[in-house]
């Protein structure tokens, strides 16, 4: 907890940003029957039934002191995916960035062994030269901010709609990213180590 605290504290640098990253399922959902258009204070009305087209995975990536966000839509959640969506941000969401400090939960997918797996081992080494893992405590991955951002995306653009196929989710999630990315949104956290001596020293173990 301390380590993710005392990140959080460190000013601005864009040459090591801190980037939270996490992932939520969306399941794809078709219409039985048509929805009922959206009128003025009401909103799209959908039939009860509906027909599933399975799921997809959610990648989220944000940059809270830097206002910039990256979401990308994969099949599923494997290391392979998770590998390669860190390698999107390395290579071209942050080409120039001498490291990237990576803040992620404890998922099996989110080690080294992943990027082995996936890639040579050369390219591996690569990707893993450029990128610096900081880990949630178990049972505390409110810790990652990216979990904000998640709700936010979810409150704002998923929310109760239905969509039927990956490409609709896909294009309405770089919209909406593109939307937020221009408004500079960021987050301001101030949860700190004297806060979590306060509420939580209680719970510490000498």
């Amino acid at each position: 907890m301390y380590d993710l605290l005392d990140l959080y504290a460190l000013p601005y640098d864009a040459r090591k940003p801190i980037i939270c990253i996490d992932e939520k399922s969306k399941q794809l959902l078709g219409e039985k029957r048509k929805p009922l258009p959206q009128k003025p204070g009401s909103p799209m009305k959908y039939d009860y039934e509906y027909t599933r087209n399975g799921t997809r995975n959610i990648f989220m990536a944000v940059e809270p002191k830097g206002g910039r966000r990256v979401v990308a839509v994969t099949k599923r959640r494997t290391k392979c995916d998770f590998a390669r969506f860190v390698m999107q941000l390395v290579d071209e969401k942050y080409p120039s960035a001498e490291k990237l400090r990576l803040v992620v939960d404890n998922l099996n997918t989110h080690f080294e062994k992943s990027f082995i797996e996936t890639f040579p081992r050369k390219e591996a080494d690569r990707i893993l030269g450029r990128a610096e893992f900081h880990y949630t405590p178990k049972h505390a991955s409110w810790l990652n901010m990216a979990e904000i951002e998640i709700n936010v995306m979810s409150h704002e653009c998923l929310g109760t709609r239905r969509f039927s196929q990956e490409q609709v989710l896909a294009q309405e999630l770089r919209i909406w990213e593109k939307q937020r990315n221009k408004t500079k949104s960021k987050i301001v956290w101030k949860f700190t180590r004297q806060n979590a001596d306060v509420k939580l020293g209680k719970h510490y173990v000498a």
